[in-house]
């Protein structure tokens, strides 16, 4: 059984808001979209002193932050929207797991968004959290990505009904945006599982070992990724249910069922490829095991052969005086013979008998 170890993240106090995340080289911006079905006013290096002048509750407003290097401007955010330290600390914290939580008008969703890390067989991680209150959905990134850069261009150019939603349809798309990472990692992770499999069958090389172990372990990193995931999303029928928290329309509840039928098909994509990678492991094995016994049998061939030769030598080895073979004068060519004709009805009974 693995050993739980505990990280600094957990050490962390409650109301102690500190960034515990690598992207620490990443400057803190924000972004401001104020829309409806007929309007669109968006801004760029947003400050938090124009919150009062620009957000309007009377539209969708998605407040988008890159960065969460900046601690001061986190509190000034958590302190214009009254947002408890603990739901600060959690987006700051990016050793939480994925969780939902409905408290005082407020929706808070983190997630893990992962991605393929280059070349390599390691995967990229980010946290990515988002508040709703009062028609207003906050996003926080841990650095400037590309994941809702669609989504942005259908807002700005008013495709599809995203613009005569409200926030929680927003935040349904950016979900969904985010879980299509999954697919990409996913599919990345069966290429090289499948190339794997290739290599197994044509080398013994122990790298592929260590290689089948390395996305052993990134399969279940994506299943203690999405297991969380598929219960929050599950968790949202009971914020349908319960009639309390208003600030989702009951029609939109269905794109998350949606998206938790998505996070079920991803866990069962992995349990699939994960018996892959464990049949990779077993032909591996038993590629060495059908190797070393190839090898054993050749061996053991050899020896077969050399046994009676050994015997022969070891008798006219003996250094008794009266041997009347050592008085022949063609004794030693005759001896020689014997003993290729031997070598040779081995070699010819082992080969009828389909030995080797």
């Amino acid at each position: 059984m693995r050993k739980i170890k505990y990280k600094k993240g957990r050490k962390l106090q409650p109301y102690n808001l500190e960034y515990t995340g690598i992207h620490r080289s990443h400057e803190s911006e924000m972004q401001l979209f104020v829309y409806d079905n007929f309007d669109l006013i968006e801004f760029e290096d947003f400050k938090v002193s124009d919150l009062d002048k620009y957000i309007n509750t009377q539209k969708t407003n998605w407040l988008n932050i890159h960065g969460l290097n900046n601690i001061e401007l986190i509190k000034s955010i958590g302190n214009y929207f009254e947002i408890d330290n603990f739901m600060l600390a959690d987006i700051l914290n990016t050793t939480r797991r994925t969780k939902l939580e409905e408290l005082s008008e407020i929706l808070f969703f983190n997630i893990k968004s992962l991605l393929p890390a280059g070349d390599s067989d390691n995967i990229s991680v980010e946290q990515i959290s988002f508040l709703i209150k009062d028609g207003i959905l906050i996003s926080f990134q841990e650095k400037r990505s590309d994941f809702f850069t669609h989504i942005r261009e259908r807002i700005r150019t008013h495709s599809g009904i995203v613009r005569t939603k409200k926030v929680d349809y927003l935040l349904y798309i950016l979900l969904d945006a985010i879980m299509e990472n999954f697919y990409v990692t996913i599919e990345n992770e069966e290429d090289k599982v499948e190339e794997l499999i290739n290599l197994s069958k044509k080398s013994a090389d122990p790298i592929i070992l260590e290689r089948i172990e390395k996305h052993r372990d990134n399969f279940n990193f994506l299943k203690r990724s999405i297991i969380p995931l598929r219960d929050s999303l599950y968790d949202i029928k009971s914020i349908k249910d319960d009639n309390v928290f208003n600030a989702m329309e009951m029609e939109n509840f269905s794109f998350f069922a949606r998206l938790h039928q998505k996070s079920l098909e991803l866990l069962e994509q992995i349990e699939s490829d994960m018996g892959s990678l464990e049949s990779a492991s077993n032909f591996f094995f038993s590629a060495q095991t059908h190797k070393m016994n190839e090898i054993m049998k050749t061996l053991t061939i050899v020896s077969a052969i050399f046994i009676p030769l050994t015997f022969i030598v070891g008798v006219y080895g003996m250094n008794f005086e009266f041997m009347p073979e050592l008085h022949y004068r063609n004794g030693y060519y005759t001896i020689i013979g014997i003993m290729i004709l031997i070598v040779i009805g081995m070699i010819f009974y082992f080969k009828k008998r389909r030995w080797f």
